[in-house]
């Protein structure tokens, strides 16, 4: 696996059958975290259409990580019912340090990144446009050009925290 790919299920809090198929986890408001159908190995041939297709153009050795809610989200002042709370953020963003740990997966732009990242890296993609994760409820300060930085300083911070042990 060569890096994780983070999202928000734009539904409700809990994962439904068909976001299951689509995330290798998700992660609902009270931090409990769900596999998906398909292991992160899956994706590592996507030929075979057995894969977990959350990121379009970018799915091979990608790990698809996905907070569920943010139902209904338009903008920060337009957010729809099921914002993402912070037990939810928090428990991605330790996952998402034991998944790097795990897969020798460098915290840098290039390895770990959000759908909204990766669609402005790669415009000729139907990632192209992706707003999930522009805003992080928890903390409304961060700037949407800001959230990936964020993000991946947090999972800095977890990995840190997972080493001392």
């Amino acid at each position: 696996m060569k890096r994780i790919i983070i999202h928000w299920t734009a539904g409700g809090y809990y994962p439904n059958a068909v976001e299951k198929n689509y995330y290798h986890f998700l992660v609902d408001k009270d931090g409990k975290i769900y596999k998906g159908k398909f292991s992160p190995e899956a994706n590592l041939n996507c030929k075979s259409g057995l894969y977990a297709a959350h990121t379009g153009g970018g799915n091979t050795a990608s790990i698809g990580v996905a907070m569920c809610g943010m139902k209904d989200f338009r903008n920060k002042t337009n957010c729809g019912e099921y914002l993402i709370t912070q037990n939810e953020f928090e428990s991605a963003m330790k996952l998402c340090a034991e998944l790097a740990l795990k897969y020798g997966i460098d915290i840098s732009p290039s390895n770990v990144m959000t759908h909204y990242e990766f669609g402005i890296k790669n415009p000729n993609t139907s990632s192209a446009g992706k707003i999930d994760v522009t805003y992080i409820p928890p903390y409304p300060w961060v700037d949407k050009n800001e959230a990936g930085s964020f993000i991946r300083s947090k999972i800095k911070w977890y990995m840190s925290k997972a080493k001392e042990v």
